[in-house]
């Protein structure tokens, strides 16, 4: 099971709404309140919280992971490295509070997907890198990541993967090719389909299915869509609304199309090569989940340092090796093609991963929910898919 296939949005509701909705609105933090006594010089250390499953462990030893173990020995910096991160509202309630109140929260670099960022860097929760101190970064980002919406010029946060929201299909069964999110609503397709759950995971592909442009969708977009929804719901067309679990129905069959990340997908295919994924002719979104680093971090300059470590391609190249996602550093590819083992050249060929510049050109980063729709519209997503 893939990291991403953990994650089951509640619509991102949230801490944030839930506090503003009892009259007790989040605390936005000045640039100048920020930034915490940085002991980076004297305490070789770095606190780096995570999703499960999402870096490169040893065949041998799940819990030895090659990189950060090469990032020690050659810096000398230790990483104190958890894997708590299962869900991103939970993990904004974890450490929300400390962030509000202006305490140190014990971590120095966090990933959370990009809707989320968004709401950190609104927020002021999250400090700005120094650039300077990341050349790699600077060099090697993949310019379609370089500048959303929520973060112009990327100066708070730093892919750590991203990925692709398309259509996965069993090909062999389904006896024909699906290139739109329109083949999804044929009728011989009645009940064999499957749309995730989550809000922020789900709209932007089905917007893009029916000609919006995700960069500048509108809340009269967001109500269409859901009329949409509604009456498959009506028709029975759409089986159900799923999390991690679409991964097994596609297996089994019992659904024949389903909306589906990239980095599952490669992995269902090592096991079922008759799954398809396609990215959409109408477009499909690309995403991102992202590193930043909170507040009153101890160790900011330490944690800079790891983010810059990761944009070295050959590391790069490590990670995007073990967890199949797109990878946010395009000259990674190169090290895998000129690796000499057929499995990392396969990697180094595959779209899923390096997406070729016609699959680029069908890809577009979703701009984020607003605070002041999210409320609004998770509630009536929510009351559409039963959460």
């Amino acid at each position: 099971m893939s990291r991403r296939s953990l994650l089951r949005g509640a619509g991102g509701v949230g801490a944030a709404a839930l506090l503003a909705g009892c009259g007790v609105p989040p605390a936005y933090v000045d640039e100048g309140e920020r930034a915490g006594r940085d002991l980076s010089a004297r305490d070789r250390t770095v606190d780096f919280a995570n999703w499960p499953l999402y870096i490169d462990t040893d065949d041998d030893d799940t819990s030895t992971r090659p990189t950060l173990n090469a990032f020690r020995e050659r810096t000398g910096i230790s990483v104190r490295y958890t894997e708590e991160i299962n869900d991103n509202d939970e993990f904004f309630g974890k450490i929300g509070p400390s962030l509000m109140n202006g305490q140190v929260t014990g971590r120095d670099l966090i990933v959370v997907s990009d809707w989320m960022a968004a709401r950190f860097v609104r927020l002021g929760w999250v400090q700005e890198m120094d650039r300077a101190a990341q050349p790699n970064v600077a060099r090697h980002l993949g310019p379609q990541l370089r500048s959303p919406a929520f973060d112009p010029g990327r100066l708070h946060s730093v892919p750590w993967q991203s990925g692709i929201t398309g259509i996965a299909y069993n090909r062999r069964k389904l006896g024909r090719e699906l290139r739109s999110t329109k083949d999804l609503w044929v009728d011989d397709l009645r009940g064999k389909v499957t749309l995730l759950s989550g809000l922020d995971e789900s709209f932007a592909l089905l917007m893009m299915g029916n000609g919006v442009d995700v960069t500048r969708w509108t809340a009269d977009d967001f109500h269409a869509l859901c009329e949409q929804v509604e009456g498959l719901v009506r028709a029975r067309h759409i089986r159900r609304f799923t999390g991690n679990d679409y991964i097994k129905d596609l297996s089994t069959g019992d659904v024949l199309a389903c909306q589906a990340y990239s980095g599952d997908v490669i992995q269902l295919q090592a096991d079922n090569p008759d799954i398809e994924f396609v990215v959409p002719e109408e477009g499909a979104e690309l995403w991102a989940e992202s590193l930043l680093i909170p507040n009153l971090a101890q160790h900011k300059g330490n944690a800079e340092k790891l983010v810059d470590y990761y944009y070295e391609p050959e590391v790069a190249a490590e990670l995007a090796a073990w967890v199949n996602y797109v990878c946010p550093v395009p000259a990674a590819q190169a090290v895998l093609a000129d690796s000499g083992d057929e499995e990392l050249v396969a990697l180094a060929e595959d779209p899923l991963i390096f997406p070729d510049s016609a699959m680029r050109g069908r890809l577009a980063i979703a701009r984020d929910i607003g605070a002041d729709e999210r409320q609004d519209f998770a509630k009536r997503w929510n009351a559409i898919v039963g959460l």
